[in-house]
This record gives structure tokens, C-alpha cells and sequence, in this order.
């Protein structure tokens, strides 16, 4: 298997993007795949979908995807309004360019799910691609056991499952333990016969309480996390300059929740 490097969750961050795809030049990368979300949230979705189209192999069709696609339904408002405003900028009108066209075009025919091998790639869970999650805390059971949620996860796991959507970089096991990037340094190391659901974090908006930019590279051998630093006080600017996204969307990004 080549050296591939794993994004997901721009939601409209170039700023961010930008940062992590000049880091991910630095790392011998031989492709890059996107689990989706490249858009909502932030403010400069033309601009991220325009690079993820230039540089990834693939982009997944994520829940904010969908959502301008298809209309926002049962999300916060929040989330909604900002749906809402995105697809008034990447949906074409009578008078728009061509390019805008082919962009909401290219937009339409993003995949759910990717296979390469044994690894599979969705945005949110093997049971539903664009909008379930994994969290930490479906691996947890009064019991001591394996919750069903997750057993029929696994059911659906060759070997490894990449995800996103929770904007919490983690692995989870077979047994149903959750590990964070911390508690391994950072590097897992694949092992034959073990299964893993393995979230690579968000690029756009980290909600682990560490504001850089994150993402994966993988070989065959082991998931290595990488942080990277970028300047979000840009990106909150251009967040508060624009009515229809609300100003929590700013604030987050310094926290990181």
C-alpha cells in the first residue's frame, strides 16, 4: 500500500486547509482522501471544495454535502443556517458561470462510502455513511460488554474503517474501547486479525479541546496523527463578517470544542 494521507471536516476552513495540505507536502504522501464536509460552518466553501477536487483522490459525500444538497433536516439550527448559506453560494443560478455549474455538478456526484483492500472509508458509521456517529461514548456498557451499536459496526469491518464526522480523532477496538491519540503517542500500529474503527479528526473545527488542525497518514504498517497550528484568527473573522453563520462558529475554533 502507498503512503496516503486522510482529511475530513474542513467545513469551509481554508485557512486550516491550506495549512494542513503545505504540512501533508512535507510527509512524502503518495494521495490524499477525503471523508467529507468539506463544507458547512466556515466561510469559504467554494474556495475548499475547489482545492479537495485539485488535490484528493476521492471526497466523500459528508452530512453538510447532503445537507446543501438536499436540504438541512432535524440539525441545530445553527448547523442549519449555515447549511442554508452555503448552498447560496455553491448552487447556480440562470446567471451563473460555468464553473459554478461543474462545481455543484462535481458536488452531486460525491460517493457515500470507498474500499481500497481491507480498508473501508465513510464520513460517519458503516450503518449509515453520511450521518451516524461513532463517539467515545458508544463504546461504553453497564455491563462490561460490547454494545450492540458497535458490534454491528464491526459486523461491517474488513479490517479498518476510517471516519469523521465527530470531529474527535480516537480509535476504537473490537472490544469496544476507546483509545485517544494521547494515549498512544500518536502512532497506532496495525496489527493482522484486528479490527479498529479509527476517526481521523477534523481539519476545519477540532471539537477535542486542542485547536489545531488534524488529520491521519496511514501505510500499511500504522495510523500516524498529526496536529498542525494555523492562524484561525482569519477564519473567525471571515465568520463574523458574514450574518447568516452564527459567531459560536468563530469562538469554537480558539477552544476547540
Amino acid at each position: 500500500m502507498s503512503k496516503i494521507a486522510i482529511i475530513s471536516d474542513v467545513h469551509g476552513n481554508f485557512e486550516a486547509m491550506k495549512t494542513v495540505l503545505e504540512d501533508i507536502q512535507t510527509r512524502n504522501v503518495d494521495e490524499i482522501y477525503c471523508l467529507g464536509d468539506v463544507i458547512g460552518y466556515g466561510p469559504s466553501p467554494i474556495e475548499c471544495l475547489e482545492h479537495a477536487l485539485e488535490h484528493c483522490e476521492f471526497i466523500l459525500l459528508g452530512n453538510h454535502e447532503e445537507g446543501v444538497l438536499e436540504g438541512a433536516l432535524g440539525v441545530h439550527y445553527i448547523a442549519k443556517d449555515a447549511i442554508d448559506w452555503t448552498r447560496t453560494q455553491l448552487k447556480p443560478s440562470f446567471l451563473s458561470r460555468p464553473k459554478t455549474r461543474q462545481l455543484w455538478e462535481q458536488l452531486k456526484k460525491l460517493p457515500i462510502t470507498y474500499t481500497y483492500n481491507r480498508f473501508l472509508f465513510v464520513h460517519g458509521s458503516p450503518r449509515d455513511p453520511t450521518y451516524e456517529y461513532i463517539l467515545p461514548k458508544d463504546a461504553e456498557d453497564p455491563f462490561g460488554g460490547v454494545p450492540k451499536k458497535i458490534q454491528e459496526i464491526f459486523e461491517q469491518i474488513d479490517h479498518v474503517c476510517f471516519v469523521g464526522h465527530s470531529h474527535k480523532p480516537g480509535i476504537m477496538t473490537q472490544k469496544s474501547k476507546w483509545h485517544t491519540p494521547i494515549e498512544f503517542d500518536g502512532v497506532w500500529t496495525l496489527k493482522e486479525g484486528e479490527k479498529i474503527v479509527c476517526n481521523v479528526g477534523s481539519v476545519g473545527q477540532p471539537r477535542d479541546k486542542d485547536n489545531r488542525a488534524c488529520y491521519v497518514t496511514v501505510t500499511d504498517n500504522e495510523i500516524c496523527y498529526h496536529r498542525v497550528e494555523y492562524d484561525f484568527t482569519k477564519t473567525q473573522e471571515k465568520i463574523r463578517a458574514i450574518p447568516e453563520l452564527d459567531n459560536i462558529l468563530a469562538d469554537r475554533l480558539e477552544t476547540g470544542t
